[in-house]
This record gives C-alpha cells, structure tokens and sequence, in this order.
C-alpha cells in the first residue's frame, strides 16, 4: 500500500524544486541580458535575486534530508528524492553562475565600447534553452530530450572555443580592447559551465526515469 504521507511530502518538494528552477531560469535570463544589452541595472538585480536562489536551494535540501530520515524511502521515491537532491546542487550552481554573468557585465560596461561578439550570444541562447529544456524533462519525465539536450552541449562547447579564438586574435593583435575581451571570455566560460549544469540535469531525470547512471556514457541520439 502506498504511503500517501510520503506522496503528499515528495508533491511538496516537486514543487519546491520546480520554483527553485523558474527563479534560477529568471536569474539566467536577467544576467544573459545585462551582457547582451550592457545594463548595469540589470547585472545589479542578479545579484538580488541570487539571496532567493539561494534559500530555496537550502530549503530543497532540507526536505529531502527529512523524507530521507523519516521514511527511508525505496525504489522510485529514493530515487526521486536522491534525483532533486543532485539536481538542486547543479541549480544552485547556476545560479551563482548567472550572478558572475552580472559581474561580468557590470565590469564590461565600464571598460571600451566593444561589440558582443556572435559565438557569445549564440551560447547564451544555448544555455537558456538547456536549462528551460532540462526543467521541461523534469516535469515530463521526458528520457529522449534529455539525451537531445546531452548532445546540444558539443555546440556550446564549439562556442566556446570560438570566442577564446576571437579572444586570442584581439591578443595577438595588442588590441586596445583585451581587458573587455577578456571580460567577455569569462562570461563565455559562466555559459559553458551553465551549459554543463544542465547536462548534469538531464542525466539525473534519466537516472530519476530509468534508474540508469549515464554519466561518462556516449549517448545514442534517440529518434524524434
């Protein structure tokens, strides 16, 4: 017979969970901004918004320390909670993350009038589409977007290695620019880390669904 206590707390923590990740997804959203548009105001309101982030990622953690102690849960349910427990350490990363985007802006803003350079922008939308993709999954318990969403992170990686390109060139060239270059590297470097968060999500709902630990695995590419 299901424990319907049990049910009613682990309902709970999912929604726990769920609000941790729409504030971590705004978070996201306000520091890709302020790199995208230069807004100091908006670099300043991640920094606001991380405190939120930050309780909620301590309050997800302390639920599922209680079902864990007070139900010594078994198969689907330990796995769901064993789940939000990596998930909420992974959204909590990204959220700090998203704060050292701000930083970066509110950095960058302050040094030469520079152009964001495309690969960045591309990556930042990458980003945001894997957490928002990841979250979905999780609702969904969706096994076959997660494995889409493992597989989008080689093109952020490309990304990646295109702006530290785009970084050497303005080096090699003893541009005047190389401080906000490098400024922008950084943000580059938040996003790729971002991306890696997301990835560790969608390996966890797969776990969560499946009970399968594919970390290190080389996915196949499921068909849509």
């Amino acid at each position: 017979m299901p424990n319907l206590l049990l049910q009613r707390e682990i309902d709970s923590l999912n929604k726990r969970i769920l609000q941790l990740g729409g504030q971590v997804e705004e978070n996201l959203r306000l520091g890709v901004q302020s790199i995208r548009t230069r807004n100091s105001l908006q670099a300043y309101a991640v920094q606001d918004e991380d405190q939120l982030v930050d309780s909620l990622e301590v309050q997800v953690e302390e639920e599922c320390m209680k079902l864990l102690a007070l139900y010594q849960p078994v198969a689907s349910d330990l796995r769901y909670i064993v789940s939000v427990l990596k998930i909420n350490g992974d959204l909590e990363r990204i959220g700090d993350l998203s704060k050292s985007l701000g930083n970066h802006a509110y950095t960058f803003t302050k040094k030469a009038t520079i152009e964001v350079p495309a690969p960045l922008s591309e990556m930042a939308t990458h980003a945001r589409d894997m957490l928002t993709k990841s979250l979905n999954a999780l609702i969904e318990r969706d096994v076959n977007a997660c494995q889409r969403i493992i597989h989008q992170d080689t093109k952020v990686d490309a990304l990646f290695d295109d702006v530290y390109e785009w970084l050497k060139e303005g080096m090699d060239q003893n541009l005047p620019d190389a401080s906000a270059r490098l400024n922008i590297y950084l943000a580059a470097k938040d996003l790729e880390r971002i991306a890696d968060h997301a990835c560790n999500i969608a390996e966890d709902v797969i776990y969560l669904v499946s009970g399968e630990i594919v970390r290190h695995h080389d996915l196949a590419l499921a068909e849509d």
